[in-house]
């Protein structure tokens, strides 16, 4: 997994605002709603988009996982940590993002927050850094 990645480097939230548009509101909504039923796997076992506002679980997660996810995928992701009988309709984007865009899209989407729930990201993101991850 990416150590310190995310917070390596100044991250640009309104450039992170038209990167999300091109490419996540498609799946994740263009105001972060996510799909319908979200929570409820699809014919196929896949679970939809899931919001990226407060109403989801991005926030619970700390930067590196979300970088990773999103850089790798949720299959990747969800192998290298172990979980099986999951289905990610998540796909990576480390061919067409940069880690900087992966950066930028994420404090965008960290920006939408109310305090309550970035303080808790923070904690998450702070927890990574002292397990080494």
């Amino acid at each position: 997994m990416s150590k310190g990645v995310p917070g390596g480097a100044s991250a640009d939230p309104l450039r992170g605002a038209a990167l999300y548009a091109e490419n996540c509101a498609s799946c994740h909504g263009a105001k972060l709603e996510g799909q319908p039923d979200w929570q409820t796997p699809d014919a196929d076992g896949v679970l939809p988009a899931p919001p990226h506002d407060r109403t989801g679980h991005t926030w619970h997660h700390g930067d590196g996982l979300l970088f990773d996810y999103t850089k790798l995928g949720g299959e990747e992701m969800l192998k290298r940590m172990g979980v099986s009988g999951v289905k990610s309709g998540m796909p990576g984007f480390a061919d067409s993002l940069t880690d900087q865009d992966i950066r930028d899209i994420l404090a965008f989407i960290k920006n939408s927050w109310p305090e309550r729930e970035r303080a808790i990201q923070r904690q998450r993101t702070e927890a990574e850094h002292q397990a080494g991850n």
